[in-house]
C-alpha cells in the first residue's frame, strides 16, 4: 500500500483512496496491538517531534507509537532547539533530514510546516497548526468507521469555533463526501467555505455526529473572557443533543472544559466515543508514518 502523498501536512492533498488506505492499516495495527502481535514495522527508523505547542496526546500517541513499529521518537521542544534561537525554518529542516527518518512538527504557524515540507528531505506530518489538525480528525474519521460502519451519507454536526480541526473536517468532508454542518458565532467561521449556520439547533438536527472543540484555543488565551461570552448558547449538553439522532455519537479532540463547550453529562455519556477517539490518534498515526516512511 502506497499514499499518493510524501507529506501529511493537509488533508486536502489526500485523495478518497488515501483516506481508506490509512484507515485499513490503521485497523491492522491496531488488531496486532490488542493481541499482541509485535510489528516492528519501523525498525531502525527514527521521528523527530518538534513542538512549539505543548501536548498530551500529541507526544504520547506518537512516541509510544513509535516505539510499538520498533523505531525511536526524539522529542524536542520550543527551548531545546536552535530555531527558537533565530535559526531558519528551513536550516533547521536541512539539519534535521540528515539524522532522522520522519519529522512530526506541532506549531502555531502553518507557514512554519509548508516550509519544513518544502525543505525537508525526509516526510513531514502536521501534528497541528493553527489552521488544521489533519492526524486528529483521520483518527476521528476512523473512530465513526468502527462504530458506524462508514461515513459516506452520515451527517457530521461542528458546534463551536470555526477553528483548525474545523477546517481538517471541512477538507475530510470535500474528499469523502460526507454531509458536514458547522454552527459558529458569528465572527468565529472556519477559514474554509463550508455549510456554515449561526444556530447550533440547525446543526445537530437529525445528526448522526456530534462534534465539538474548546473556545479557547492555545494562543486564545488573552481572549478567554471575550470567547465565553460569545459562544454562549453553543454548549454541547442533553438539551441540543436530544435534536441528533437517537444512536449519535459525540466527538471531542481534547482537553475539554466540561460546563463550557461540552456538559459533563454528555462528554462521560454513553454516545461519547472521546477516550476511544483519543486512543485511535496512536493507531492512526502509527499507520501514517509506516506509510510514510515507505517514500
Amino acid at each position: 500500500m502506497m499514499l499518493s502523498v510524501n507529506n501529511l501536512v493537509d488533508l486536502s492533498k489526500l485523495t478518497k483512496k488515501d483516506f481508506y488506505i490509512i484507515f485499513k492499516l490503521a485497523k491492522e495495527l491496531k488488531r496486532k496491538q490488542k493481541k499482541g502481535i509485535k510489528h516492528k514495522l519501523l525498525s531502525g527508523k527514527t521521528l523527530a517531534m518538534l513542538f512549539e505547542k505543548s501536548s498530551t496526546r500529541t507526544r504520547v500517541s506518537f512516541e509510544t507509537g513509535m516505539t510499538q513499529l520498533g523505531g525511536h521518537a526524539i522529542f524536542l521542544g520550543k527551548n531545546d532547539i536552535q530555531m527558537g534561537r533565530g535559526e531558519t525554518v528551513a536550516d533547521t529542516a536541512r539539519t534535521l533530514s540528515c539524522y532522522v527518518d520522519l519529522i512530526m512538527a506541532r506549531t502555531f504557524s502553518h507557514e512554519l510546516v509548508l516550509e519544513m515540507e518544502r525543505i525537508s528531505s525526509v516526510p513531514v506530518i502536521n501534528g497541528l497548526t493553527d489552521y488544521n489538525h489533519p492526524c486528529q480528525i483521520l483518527a476521528d474519521l476512523f473512530t465513526v468507521i468502527e462504530k458506524k460502519g462508514k461515513i459516506e451519507k452520515l451527517k457530521f454536526s461542528f458546534v463551536g469555533d470555526g477553528n483548525n480541526v474545523c477546517n481538517s473536517f471541512i477538507n475530510a468532508s470535500k474528499r469523502l463526501g460526507f454531509e458536514l454542518v458547522v454552527a459558529t458565532p458569528k465572527g468565529y467561521d472556519p477559514a474554509l467555505k463550508c455549510n456554515l449556520v449561526h444556530d447550533p439547533k440547525k446543526a445537530v438536527k437529525g445528526a448522526d455526529v456530534v462534534i465539538t472543540d474548546t473556545w479557547v484555543s492555545m494562543g486564545d488565551e488573552k481572549q478567554k473572557k471575550k470567547r465565553v461570552k460569545d459562544f454562549k448558547g453553543f454548549i454541547v449538553d442533553s438539551k441540543l443533543v436530544n435534536l441528533a439522532k437517537k444512536d449519535f455519537i459525540f466527538l471531542h479532540c481534547l482537553p475539554a472544559y466540561r460546563g463550557h463547550e461540552v456538559s459533563a453529562d454528555v462528554i462521560d455519556g454513553s454516545h461519547s466515543l472521546v477516550w476511544e477517539e483519543a486512543e485511535n490518534r496512536m493507531h492512526v498515526q502509527k499507520a501514517i508514518m509506516v506509510l510514510l516512511a515507505q517514500c
